[in-house]
C-alpha cells in the first residue's frame, strides 16, 4: 500500500513556479528543486513523473494567477485610458514586495524555449491570446463609450498594445528605469488617438 503524501501538491506547485520563474528551465535541475521544496527527488518524480511536467504545472499555474490578475485590472477601472494605464504599469512593477526582479514567467520561458517545445509553446500562445482578448475588450469597451476615436483600428491596436507591453517586459527585465518604461506607455496610450476633450 502505497505511503500518504507529506506534501501539498499545489502548495508545491506554486513553490515550483517561483523556482522556474527565478532560474529558468534549463538551469534548474530535479536536485535544485528537491532542495528549494524540501522534497526528495523520488517524491518528485512519484508526483510529478519528471522535471518538465512540473514545469508545466507550474506554467499553468502562474498563467491562471497572472490571468485572473490582469484581467481584474483591465476591468475594474471606470476609464478605457486609466485601465490599460494601471495594467501596463502593474505588468513592469507587479505587487508590492513581489519578486519583480524575475520578470514575467511566461515571456521569460517564450524567450528561453521559443518553438523548441510544442506542449511549452501551447500555453505560451494560449497566455498571448488571453493578453489580446483583454485588451480587444477594453479598446472595444473604450469605443463605445467614445474615450477612443470611431475609426480606431482595435486589431491594428491590440497588436501595437502587444508588442508594446512584451518589449517593456523584457526592459524591465534588464532592469531598465521604470520612469522611461512609463513614458513609453503613456506614448503607447496617446497614440491610440485624442479622446472626446481634444476633438
Amino acid at each position: 500500500m502505497p505511503r500518504p503524501r507529506e506534501f501539498d501538491e499545489q502548495e508545491v506547485v506554486a513553490k515550483a513556479t517561483a523556482v522556474f520563474r527565478r532560474r529558468g528551465y534549463h538551469a534548474t535541475s530535479v536536485r535544485d528543486l528537491g532542495e528549494e521544496l524540501a522534497l526528495k527527488p523520488s517524491s518528485l518524480y512519484r508526483t510529478f513523473t519528471d522535471k518538465h511536467t512540473l514545469f508545466l504545472r507550474a506554467l499553468d499555474h502562474y498563467r491562471a494567477h497572472d490571468s485572473a490578475e490582469a484581467e481584474r485590472r483591465l476591468e475594474q477601472a471606470a476609464s478605457c485610458r486609466e485601465a490599460l494605464r494601471d495594467w501596463m504599469i502593474w505588468m513592469i512593477s507587479g505587487a508590492p514586495g513581489a519578486e519583480d526582479a524575475d520578470g514575467c514567467f511566461v515571456v521569460n520561458t517564450a524567450t528561453e524555449l521559443g518553438t523548441t517545445d510544442t506542449a511549452v509553446q501551447q500555453r505560451i500562445e494560449g497566455a498571448f491570446e488571453v493578453t489580446r482578448d483583454s485588451l480587444r475588450n477594453v479598446l472595444r469597451r473604450g469605443r463605445t463609450a467614445g474615450e477612443l476615436p470611431a475609426d480606431l483600428d482595435i486589431d491594428a491596436a491590440v497588436e501595437s498594445l502587444f508588442t508594446t507591453v512584451l518589449g517593456l517586459r523584457v526592459r524591465e527585465r534588464a532592469g531598465h528605469d521604470t520612469a522611461r518604461l512609463i513614458t513609453a506607455i503613456d506614448f503607447a496610450i496617446g497614440s491610440l488617438g485624442p479622446g472626446p476633450e481634444r476633438r
